[in-house]
């Protein structure tokens, strides 16, 4: 198994982040990496999502919901075309600081035969589109 890690500091209210996080229809407006989400964010559903990595065509992909801890987690895991061959099991936390603020995290672990031959595409690429999540959604937050 192979693991993106993404953090940040956002100074903000854990229900301010994630009243923005659940917003499903807005992140065509703010969001670079997750172009859309459709569906409910409730455990067991299936969502549709279309993601962009940096330099890489959209892709679409129906995974299920499978934590949701109202302003504290959210995560879902998708496969490609059956368990094994590549799955992501994709995870956003949110940690209360002490000093009014968050530590947002953005995770995937990534198990399959096929990881090895897409991790160095998911470790630049993927790591980037975290990243400019992260940065948007700080901004959005801090406002």
């Amino acid at each position: 198994m192979k693991e993106l890690h993404t953090e940040t500091t956002i100074h903000a209210p854990a229900s301010k982040i994630w009243s923005i996080l659940m917003d499903f229809d807005k992140y065509p407006e703010w969001n670079p990496f997750i172009l859309s989400i459709r569906g409910r964010a409730h455990l067991r559903e299936r969502l549709k999502i279309t993601v962009q990595p940096k330099d890489s065509r959209p892709m679409v992909f129906k995974p299920r919901v499978t934590m949701f801890k109202k302003e504290r987690q959210f995560a879902w895991l998708g496969q490609l075309m059956m368990a094994g061959i590549f799955d992501g099991h994709h995870i956003f936390e949110i940690e209360p600081l002490d000093n009014g603020a968050c530590r947002f995290v953005q995770r995937e672990q990534f198990s399959g035969w096929l990881v090895p031959l897409f991790w160095k595409k998911l470790d630049t690429n993927t790591r980037a589109g975290f990243e400019a999540m992260n940065a948007q959604l700080k901004e959005l937050a801090e406002k």
